[in-house]
């Protein structure tokens, strides 16, 4: 799969829910340039500052693409592990990979090395996705999932190791791309921390890393960073038989209260 320049910005946006445009240093506009650490905290937690009308992405500091890989013909189906975890690659996928070497200030040791290897290494983190966006989080916080007392395995944040669950219809985030016409889903692909993650009992897809009630924003980012780290962004054109809702390409109003308070969401 080819991605262009629109295309992946129309990815990011599905995922963002905001209107994104790619930045041009040559145009000369004073941008607000959306950073992979506000994307990242957005898509997990929900939060979000109060953004410009107009935001831009400058694709040099957002995406990595030395790293991107295409899982969409993948034909190999050996096991391997990540993080001592069995690591399903997600066949049928592109990824687009994000900027994040060097974001974290306990190094990137999380990540492990590049390239195909069939074994963990010390200190990387296990995979996991996490299907949700801005949009279908604001859905979620009114279902029993919410974040909570009522919470189903507890309150905190949710991914699953399995990018089937992840590409459900109740939590993958689907877009029809005004640049091809075609509908895709897009998921985040991430490592999480072993150390900071619990298998809920009754759902062995289900990872949590706990967050208590109470929990003040700051402790909650901080929480984030530690946890859960999304590296990439995984995108795979679907059928109008699979698609189910669309959600469009066009600019809202996010941050009043009531969709703020999505502090820590039901997130696979």
């Amino acid at each position: 799969m080819y991605l262009d320049t629109n295309l992946k910005i129309e990815a990011v946006t599905a995922l963002f829910g905001q209107v994104l445009k790619s930045y041009d240093e040559k145009t000369g506009i004073t941008a607000d340039l959306l950073s992979v650490g506000d994307f990242l905290l957005s898509t997990i937690i929900g939060k979000r500052q109060t953004f410009a009308t107009e935001l831009f992405i400058d694709e040099e500091k957002f995406f990595d693409p030395q790293y991107d890989y295409d899982f969409t013909d993948l034909s190999d189906t050996a096991e391997c592990e990540r993080g001592d975890e069995l690591y399903k690659r997600p066949k049928g996928w592109y990824r687009m990979a994000l900027k994040v070497k060097g974001k974290y200030p306990d190094g990137d040791t999380w990540l492990g090395p590049n390239g195909w290897r069939s074994h963990s290494v010390p200190g990387e983190w296990p995979v996991c996705f996490h299907g949700t966006s801005v949009d279908g989080a604001r859905g979620i916080i009114k279902t029993h999932y919410k974040a909570g007392p009522r919470a189903e395995h507890g309150r905190g944040i949710y991914s699953t190791p399995d990018i089937h669950v992840a590409e459900e219809e109740k939590y993958a985030k689907t877009f029809k791309s005004e640049k091809t016409g075609k509908r895709y889903k897009v998921i985040l692909q991430n490592r999480i921390n072993p150390a900071m993650r619990e298998i809920c009992q009754r759902r062995e897809d289900y990872w949590l890393v706990p967050v208590l009630e109470g929990t003040s924003a700051e402790r909650e980012r901080e929480i984030v960073e530690r946890s859960i780290r999304p590296y990439g962004i995984l995108i795979k054109e679907i059928t109008d038989d699979d698609a189910g809702p669309v959600g469009l390409l066009e600019t809202k109003e996010t941050n009043n209260q009531e969709e703020n308070q999505c502090q820590i969401c039901y997130a696979m």
